[in-house]
């Protein structure tokens, strides 16, 4: 986080009571209190032989009572005017937050934010996981910024319940294609410089928003009802071809088993650098190079990242602790997609992880793994488990109703495991509790499977 410091008016701003402190109960440091985005109108210049991002942000927001004075999460840029209503304010930016005094207190109800600001991007620093956010490639830019590397790039509410529409405008230098969230509205080419406008209009968390920006060559359109546009490096595109060839009978299968696609279209961008895991963000993911092997040796991975379109992207959770919501039913896809195209049942796959699972250590609970662990394997593995085990108790029928009406009742929502076990109750004529709920969800030794797995 940024140890920076910028003053207006030759004194600090004092933080207003909890607009400092987000509900997230992994993350509070990240996060605001007293109102809620609507949308994030974010204008960038990007040069990257300098890694200079120069921005104007243009936040509405909604006072959800009366704030003598707010906060953004924004790491270390200087900033050249912040303004509140369109007039100027006091404000202090250090420690990763921007404190702003508007010269009256706002009401309660719409206001907008203008942050102006131009430095040299820096990822999120993290114990646990690495370099968070905007990072400088060798030739262009990569974001990915699960859980906190949104403040990276851009002044926000970095809480992923507090979800907003984006418009996203991009200027680089025009040897570059540009890739954001939302479908590509237009895009402008100067002499040496081309600007990229986005739309998100479906409501996104900030840790879902993304640009990415490289030598790309760019695909329309891959196959499918769905658009389906892709960036990809030239050296690349005749195995992207083949590997992600079956994305759009992907995209079919999941739209029956989990209910209509819910974005106007998915984007997938290949960098040209070797990624460990692919990165999810709204409407669009982000594989590496080494995802490209033109013998499908990443299919489930691919498989993994459409199903967070569902599963994490329109439904979001509402805290952290909630995280195998998000990971389990990804995971959980990629064996129903295996079983759906003739590979491996689901079962066998359940059967298989269960044996790996029972040799580690028994120490986790699902539904609170702990800041630490919420990229834990296991929550990705005991999560899908959970659902085979659901899915076994409530029968195909039910589970995939379940499912369904999940993605249906909560789309572009935030939401909690006990919403989840709620609906499930609602679904299923069978007692879930003890054979299912709790179990596997709150208790850290793990279960057996039920009766009747492969």
């Amino acid at each position: 986080m940024s140890n920076g410091k910028r003053v207006r008016g030759g004194e600090s701003v004092p933080a207003t009571p909890g607009a400092d402190v987000s509900a997230d109960s992994y993350f509070p440091e990240h996060g605001n209190g007293g109102y809620q985005v609507a949308h994030y109108d974010l204008e960038l210049d990007y040069r990257p032989a300098a890694n200079r991002l120069t921005g104007r942000a243009r936040i509405s927001a909604v006072a959800t009572r009366a704030l003598s004075g707010l906060s953004l999460d924004l790491g270390p840029f200087r900033l050249d005017r912040v303004l509140v209503d369109g007039r100027p304010c006091r404000y202090t930016h250090r420690a990763g937050k921007l404190r702003i005094k508007p010269l009256k207190t706002l009401p309660a109800g719409p206001f907008e934010i203008e942050v102006r600001y131009v430095g040299n991007p820096k990822p999120v620093r993290t114990r646990d996981w690495g370099d968070l956010g905007w990072e400088q490639l060798e030739d262009g830019a990569l974001v990915a910024s699960q859980p906190i590397g949104a403040p990276s790039w851009f002044p926000c509410n970095d809480h992923l319940g507090d979800k907003a529409s984006y418009r996203i405008t991009v200027a680089a230098p025009s040897a570059y294609a540009v890739v954001a969230n939302g479908s590509l509205e237009s895009y402008r080419v100067g002499a040496s410089t081309t600007t990229w406008v986005y739309e998100q209009a479906e409501p996104m968390p900030t840790y879902l928003a993304t640009v990415q920006i490289g030598a790309y060559e760019l695909i329309d359109h891959i196959g499918g009802d769905i658009p389906q546009p892709a960036a990809v490096p030239a050296a690349l595109v005749a195995d992207f071809g083949h590997d992600f060839g079956r994305q759009p009978e992907m995209m079919r299968a999941f739209s029956g088993l989990f209910g209509p696609y819910p974005f106007a279209e998915y984007a997938v961008v290949v960098v040209d650098e070797e990624l460990d895991v692919p990165v999810e963000a709204q409407a669009l993911s982000i594989f590496g190079r080494n995802h490209v092997d033109g013998r499908r040796g990443s299919e489930r991975m691919v498989a993994h990242e459409l199903a967070h379109q569902w599963f994490g992207n329109s439904v979001s959770i509402a805290d952290w602790r909630h995280i195998w919501l998000n990971e389990g039913f990804a995971a959980y896809a990629e064996w129903l997609w295996s079983e759906v195209s003739g590979g491996i049942p689901a079962a066998r796959h359940a059967a298989r992880a269960h044996s790996r699972l029972a040799s580690l250590a028994q120490d986790l609970r699902l539904s609170d793994p702990g800041v630490r662990r919420m990229f834990d394997d296991r929550v990705y593995k005991r999560g899908a488990l959970a659902l085979h085990a659901l899915r076994t108790t409530m029968g195909d029928a039910a589970f995939f109703a379940l499912a369904q009406a999940w993605t249906r009742t909560h789309r572009h929502g935030s939401v909690t495991t006990d919403q989840f076990i709620a609906l499930a109750h609602r679904h299923s004529d069978q007692p879930l509790d003890a054979l299912v709920f709790r179990p596997w969800l709150h208790e850290t030794r793990l279960p057996r499977l039920p009766s009747g797995e492969a």
